[in-house]
């Protein structure tokens, strides 16, 4: 059974570097929300899927230590402004990034204990049913799905549609759970799945 909780930050398992505090304050409030959702562990591997200019990856990379993130996008354009905002951890490892599409990146064999979008309009206005395949073929056991979305400023619309946990339990994943958060003008929430039952 589904239920709705609201999230709360509860910063005891943080390691706030002073980089770390600077990317926050330049983040838009969502980003951090989500990064702070994913619950980083320094040894993770993740993969962003609609990375953007990369700023939630900025994020995830300063609570690595070991781990890494590879991040993808299908706009040319926002890789490379991605890569710029990155370039330290480009350089160090920590990070890699390809121009494509979910279906079209080269994901090889590798396995991920997060895989995260952040308002793809894919997972919210489609059946999505090729993509949470290759989503399931690259969730490292135990790994976890966190799909984010939020609503334009002043709708009253839920940010987490019905369907979308319908969608993801149609497709062999367990809806582990359902956020949502007030930032003011707007809401946001993120559907959290892993791979068949729980």
């Amino acid at each position: 059974m589904l239920c709705e909780t609201v999230y709360r930050k509860e910063n005891e398992r943080w390691n706030l570097s002073r980089t770390y505090v600077v990317n926050r304050r330049k983040a838009a409030e969502r980003l951090v929300w989500a990064v702070d959702v994913l619950a980083v562990e320094p040894t993770d591997r993740l993969l962003e899927i609609g990375c953007g200019h990369g700023v939630a990856v900025s994020l995830v990379c300063e609570k690595l230590d070991g781990g890494t993130i590879t991040a993808i996008d299908r706009s040319a354009k926002m890789i490379e402004m991605a890569r710029k905002r990155n370039a330290d951890h480009v350089d160090s490892g920590v990070v890699s990034f390809q121009t494509a599409s979910l279906d079209q990146a080269d994901l090889g064999d590798a396995r991920f204990d997060k895989i995260f979008a952040i308002n793809v309009g894919l997972f919210w206005r489609r059946r999505p049913v090729r993509e949470l395949t290759i989503v399931r073929d690259h969730l490292a056991p135990k790994g976890l799905l966190y799909l984010f979305h939020e609503q334009p400023p002043g709708s009253t619309a839920p940010p987490i549609a019905a369907s979308v946990p319908a969608v993801l339990e149609n497709s062999g994943f367990t809806v582990t759970e359902i956020l949502t958060q007030d930032l003011g003008r707007t809401r946001v929430g993120c559907v959290i799945a892993g791979d068949g039952p729980p």
